[in-house]
């Protein structure tokens, strides 16, 4: 889940020209954009326009929206991110954000502009105290790996580890773990961050509060999040995860709310599933614990309503615990359904909502064996951060989060339109009810009112973004 929203129709900046202003530019139409980058930018940036590049950059994990680039950057150092930005603020030149390009529809693409890859910035730095310092494109497996070794973890962590650490930050990040400690961006605790306008800046909740708002979740609108310091809490030895198969969804839902509201274990996260023409509702309950005798299972599973016939529970050691959909990317790789077409979605719903919502789409949408539906509920009290915007809940009832991952047919492109189309329906009855969007979602540009979601933090973002950005070069900042 990385730096979001379309911009596969954003605007392309061309020599000489500021996004069809002319005037400001300062090269001309016969110097590429990667030659005068080069000249400019002082040092030994790395910068490439091949044919290969620039195709290999024209698609992300979503594989819905293809945009070229005019040149690709890789900077090594915060400084490099300045001096890029600087030019681009001063030609004109629109800038994309990619870590691992996992977005959905084309958030890190941009068409004749920049695009910045991260990748070049992933050191992680020795840690002090119970806090990790890691750069924007060091993995969060690698970020697990250096706190495990202090004996410490990450408080929230992705499913897949492979993803970056600036691009779940920059769109919220959430996980198993979010019912307790919020989403990512609320584990925090310094951000380095390159403005749109190539300064270099360093913001908490004590310092430049404005545009540490502004950065977490807010799909690098305002800046580059260059390097960030996160909490870590203490990591157990082992982790038992049960699988806990329900028939009912009603049931389903009721216990998935007492697990949460309770805090039971320190993992939740659910599933609906197809299963030989039947529905069935998954429940994935984890304890963290040193030694086996600490856990009651007993006590843990008390009152709960699932098919105890059904049940499977698995024991891993806590590292191989959060780095368990490794096997599975592998073996997605190897048979090529990484590289189709994903047309992911991720709404919040309102407890008052949710069985409603989730019995129209399972009643009408057809799911096949690839997909993956993630119903699991959150603490909104618990979710911060001003931009991650949650339904409204009343007397602490939990909202909850519904992720539609999908996988297409690259061959077929009446299927990925009626995909798309679905999503979008679904953004209006979500909405309609009062639920809110994932900004990371494969939603066409249009389909959602985010003045309307973010409200007052919107606003806060819009003039951060004038401030942080003032010529409007971060082409995400043209997305909404």
């Amino acid at each position: 889940m990385n730096a979001r929203q379309d911009v596969g129709s954003s605007h392309a900046a061309f020599p000489g020209t500021s996004r069809g202003r002319p005037g400001r530019g300062r090269y001309s139409h016969a110097v590429s954009l990667a030659a005068h980058l080069s000249r400019t930018v002082p040092g030994h940036l790395h910068v490439v326009d091949d044919d290969a590049t620039l195709a290999r950059f024209s698609r992300d994990w979503g594989g819905l929206v293809h945009a070229r680039p005019g040149t690709v950057v890789r900077p090594a150092h915060a400084s490099e991110v300045a001096a890029v930005l600087t030019f681009a603020s001063d030609t004109g030149t629109p800038v994309a954000l990619r870590g691992t390009g996992h977005s959905c529809f084309g958030q890190s693409l941009v068409e004749g502009g920049l695009v910045m890859d991260l990748s070049g910035l992933a050191r992680v730095h020795p840690g002090v105290g119970r806090e990790v310092v890691a750069d924007a494109g060091a993995s969060w497996r690698r970020v697990t790996e250096s706190a495990l070794a202090r004996g410490l973890t990450p408080r929230v962590l992705p499913d897949h580890l492979g993803l970056s650490v600036g691009g779940t930050l920059s769109v919220g990040g959430l996980g198993g773990a979010s019912h307790r400690h919020g989403a990512q961006t609320d584990t925090v605790r310094e951000l380095e961050v390159v403005t749109g306008a190539g300064e270099v800046v360093r913001c908490s909740a004590e310092q430049n509060r404005d545009l540490f708002d502004a950065v977490r979740a807010g799909s690098g609108r305002c800046g580059v999040i260059t390097r960030a310091t996160v909490s870590l809490g203490t990591a157990a030895r082992s982790a038992r995860r049960r699988k806990l198969y329900y028939r009912e969804l009603d049931t389903f839902l009721a216990d998935q709310r007492t697990v949460v509201e309770q805090d039971r274990f320190d993992h939740v996260e659910g599933r609906v599933l197809r299963v030989d023409g039947s529905w069935l509702y998954r429940l994935d309950a984890t304890t963290y614990y040193l030694l086996p005798s600490d856990v009651d299972d007993e006590k843990l599973l008390a009152d709960l309503s699932f098919d105890p016939s059904l049940t499977e529970v698995t024991e891993y050691g806590y590292g191989e615990f959060c780095d368990r959909m490794a096997d599975g990317e592998r073996r997605l790789r190897d048979n090529g359904e990484w590289y189709r077409p994903h047309p992911w979605l991720t709404v919040f719903l309102p407890g008052t909502e949710v069985a409603e919502i989730v019995g129209q789409v399972r009643d009408t949408w057809k799911v096949s064996d690839s997909d993956t539906v993630l119903l699991y509920p959150l603490r909104p009290d618990r979710v911060t951060t001003p931009l991650l915007r949650l339904p409204t809940s009343t007397s602490g009832e939990p909202v909850w989060l519904f992720g539609l991952l999908t996988v297409a047919d690259p061959h077929d492109p009446i299927d990925l339109a009626r995909r798309l189309e679905r999503n979008a329906m679904l953004a209006d009855l979500v909405t309609a009810a009062g639920g809110t969007v994932y900004p990371g979602s494969a939603v066409p540009k249009g389909c959602v009112d985010w003045a309307r979601q973010l409200g007052d933090a919107g606003s806060a973002l819009e003039t951060a973004r004038r401030r942080y950005d003032p010529a409007g070069v971060l082409a995400a900042a043209h997305s909404w």
